[in-house]
């Protein structure tokens, strides 16, 4: 496992990251979930992301218990808030009464005295900007948790949001986008931004929620028990990508991944690593063998003869918009 900057920050963390979204608590049950962190940790991974609404508050619960009696210190944790952890009309949101409540709970949850990174899972148009900042402020003052991220924000957001954590002496270091050799709507204008700001990218679905893998053929059925047939979430985020021209252009890179001695999965992973300003690529999984395998891609240094080829074959079909970052942002509140 190889270790990067977060951003120009001086915390290091593993190249690949080990996310819980979609499957503990949820898809997974707590043994194999358990399995999978243990696999997480044989393979090198010290970085562990989670959220406050993954599997409805479940996910930070599992993570805790399956990384209790671990060295605090060789750990680096990141939760999110923003999304409903309950039914209340504060419940939700970047307000200072959900910042302040929602630290502790994850806290609780993850049986730890701080995160690392806490991050906003979404940009809050409903709540000013200033106090959003102030809340986190206070969080990390009261070391709760060390750094401060966000996740699916625009470029112009990043950049009030930085402009303001400057002025209250916090440091803000990451985002965390979806970026995958399918969905690059990040490049154009938050790479760019996050460059000049001296935050850097954990990226999330770097294998387009397996469709990297190529075990997604042009016009069979989903294989049973993936997460196209999810009915808990996780079929609805797959979908986009489920067409036959998108299919029938992943199978073209099984070539260029022999070619490079990885798997599909390896070369999407190691894809995105690729990009100087990705300083982590998060990769989730239901068996620990999954683990193992997929953090052979750190460390990977691909030809750019084999990017160019790779570009040439996905381009027809790779989604680039910068406007689906702005789309990112829920239009009223959750």
């Amino acid at each position: 496992m190889e270790y990067r900057h977060l951003g120009s920050s001086g915390l290091l963390i593993s190249e690949i990251a080990y996310g819980n979204w979609l499957t503990h608590g949820s898809q997974v049950e707590e043994e194999a979930a358990t399995a999978c962190v243990r696999a997480a940790l044989d393979a090198g991974i010290t970085t562990f992301d989670t959220a406050d609404v993954y599997a409805e508050t479940r996910a930070e619960a599992v993570l805790g218990r399956a990384l209790k009696g671990e060295r605090r210190a060789g750990l680096e944790i990141f939760t999110k808030v923003y999304w409903p952890t309950g039914p209340g009309r504060n419940d939700r949101g970047l307000s200072r009464k959900h910042i302040m409540e929602s630290i502790d709970g994850s806290l609780r949850r993850l049986q730890t005295d701080y995160v690392d990174l806490y991050q906003a899972h979404r940009y809050d148009r409903f709540t000013p900007l200033e106090e959003t900042m102030e809340a986190f402020a206070d969080v990390v003052h009261s070391g709760k948790a060390h750094y401060i991220g966000v996740s699916e924000w625009t470029a112009d957001q990043i950049r009030r949001a930085h402009a303001l954590a400057r002025e209250l002496r916090i440091p803000l270091v990451s985002s965390q986008p979806q970026y995958s050799m399918l969905w690059r709507v990040i490049e154009a204008e938050v790479v760019p931004a996050c460059e000049e700001l001296g935050i850097g990218q954990i990226v999330w679905s770097p294998i387009a929620q397996g469709v990297l893998t190529g075990k997604y053929l042009p016009g069979a059925q989903p294989p049973a028990g993936s997460r196209a047939t999810d009915d808990k979430g996780g079929a609805n985020f797959i979908r986009r990508f489920l067409r036959d021209e998108v299919l029938e252009r992943v199978q073209l890179l099984h070539p260029l991944a022999a070619e490079a001695g990885l798997t599909l999965a390896q070369l999407a992973v190691a894809w995105t690593l690729q990009n100087p300003n990705v300083s982590a690529a998060i990769v989730g999984a239901s068996r620990p063998e999954q683990v193992g395998e997929n953090a052979k891609a750190s460390g990977v240094r691909l030809d750019p003869g084999l990017m160019a080829r790779i570009e040439e074959i996905l381009a027809p079909v790779a989604v680039t918009d910068p406007l689906q970052t702005h789309a990112q942002t829920p239009a009223q509140r959750p």
